[in-house]
C-alpha cells in the first residue's frame, strides 16, 4: 500500500468528538487556525496549523499512520513575551517528542515522530517563563501524518 500524507492545515476539524471518518481529523478545533503560511525567524512555511499559547489540540489518526512530521517555532507576527516548549504526546499520555525551551529568537525546530501503533497524538504547548496566554501563537509548519 502507497503511503499517503495528510497536511494538518487541510484536515477536517472536530470540535469535540471523534471522527468516525477514515481519514485522520483534529479535536479541539476552538485553540487553532489552520493557515496556509506562516513566517518563523524569518522563513516562510506552508501549511501551518497554528495554536494559543497554551494548547492541547488532538488528532485522530483514524488508519495508520507511520510519522508526524513538523517545523516549529513561535510565530514571526505574534507579540511574545516569554518562552515556550512544543511536545507531541501520545494517545497514552507519554511524551513521544520535546522541544528545548523557544522564544521569539529561537529558530525552528524539526519535529520527527514514529505513529506505529497510535491511534491518536496530542500536540501541546507549554509556557515555560514570561508567556502570555492569548498573545503568543505557536507554529506547527509543514506539519503532516504520513499514513
Amino acid at each position: 500500500m502507497t503511503a499517503r500524507q495528510f497536511w494538518l492545515d487541510e484536515v477536517p476539524l472536530n470540535r469535540g468528538h471523534r471522527s468516525a471518518s477514515d481519514t485522520p481529523s483534529i479535536r479541539g478545533g476552538g485553540q487553532i487556525l489552520q493557515r496556509p503560511a506562516a513566517r518563523l525567524h524569518g522563513t516562510r512555511y506552508q501549511h501551518v496549523l497554528a495554536a494559543r499559547v497554551p494548547s492541547r489540540v488532538t488528532v485522530d489518526l483514524n488508519r495508520p499512520c507511520r510519522s508526524f512530521e513538523a517545523v516549529v517555532g513561535l510565530d514571526d507576527y505574534g507579540v511574545t513575551y516569554g518562552e515556550v516548549v512544543f511536545s507531541v504526546q501520545g494517545d497514552d499520555g507519554r511524551v513521544l517528542w520535546s522541544s528545548p525551551a523557544m522564544s521569539a529568537d529561537s529558530p525552528p525546530v524539526t519535529v520527527r515522530v514514529p505513529l506505529d501503533g497510535r491511534t491518536s497524538i496530542r500536540l501541546v504547548v507549554t509556557p515555560v517563563r514570561g508567556s502570555v496566554p492569548v498573545v503568543d501563537l505557536a507554529d506547527w509548519a509543514q506539519a503532516r501524518l504520513t499514513c
